[in-house]
């Protein structure tokens, strides 16, 4: 066990780490713009972020197309627009995304605090990497769970478990940080502590409702919290 406050520290990517809603918002635009429908705000878009890409593209769609939901599901069109849609997001990835505020001062004192990181998303794995490696942070996480990694995802606590279980860190020496209820809801299932950050895309609804144990301005509250162990270890 470290001397750290935690042993694990598990992040949600998008509106937590990465704020990616405009170049997604870019690409679910070029795609609509593809199948000759009408462009949906960045606004929506943004709360329709974190339930994977799959979900948000049906969302938007649907929102475009004036058809119900269930409909676009059933049709299959979801199998044709996936393939599309990425290659429109790789063309934007990085173009207006950045990283938050503390992010890579972050990772950096929890990787020399020899604290583990993960990085559990429900975005794809294909695009949860590009997003990574555009960014210049890949190599932080020991381990990244994406929303295709595994039979479930988030608020499925299989993705925090699994990272529990591969670090064969308990779930009180683990925190979770993330943007949305979805991220709590998943850390409570999984019995780990959470922290919410307020800037994410939480559905248009404040971060507080869904009620994590902390909300911290920014990221770097997690390495304050690590630096303050070290500096003052427990009795």
């Amino acid at each position: 066990m470290t001397p750290a406050m935690f042993d694990l520290v598990m992040f949600d990517l998008d509106g937590t780490l990465v704020e990616t809603a405009p170049e997604i918002a870019d690409a679910v635009n070029d795609l609509l713009r593809d199948q000759d429908q009408p462009e949906v705000s960045e606004h929506l878009i943004r709360t329709w972020i974190g339930h994977g890409t799959r979900e948000l593209l049906l969302h938007a769609y649907a929102h475009a197309t004036g058809l119900e939901e269930e409909t676009v599901r059933r049709t299959g069109t979801l199998d044709i627009l996936m393939p599309r849609f990425a290659e429109f997001y790789a063309a934007r990835t990085g173009q207006r995304s950045r990283l938050y505020p503390g992010v890579l001062d972050t990772l950096k004192v929890l990787r020399a605090a020899q604290v583990r990181i993960a990085l559990v998303t429900n975005k794809e794995q294909r695009f949860a990497t590009t997003v990574l490696m555009v960014h210049g942070i890949r190599h932080y996480f020991d381990m990244v769970v994406a929303g295709d990694t595994l039979e479930a995802k988030k608020p499925d606590p299989l993705p925090v478990r699994y990272c529990l279980d591969a670090f064969k860190v308990p779930a009180a020496r683990a925190l979770f940080v993330g943007d949305s209820e979805i991220d709590v809801a998943t850390a409570r299932a999984a019995g780990v502590p959470v922290w919410g950050v307020p800037y994410g895309y939480n559905h248009g609804k404040p971060i507080a409702l869904a009620a994590p144990d902390r909300v911290i301005p920014s990221v770097a509250a997690v390495a304050e919290a690590v630096q303050n162990a070290l500096l003052h270890p427990a009795a």
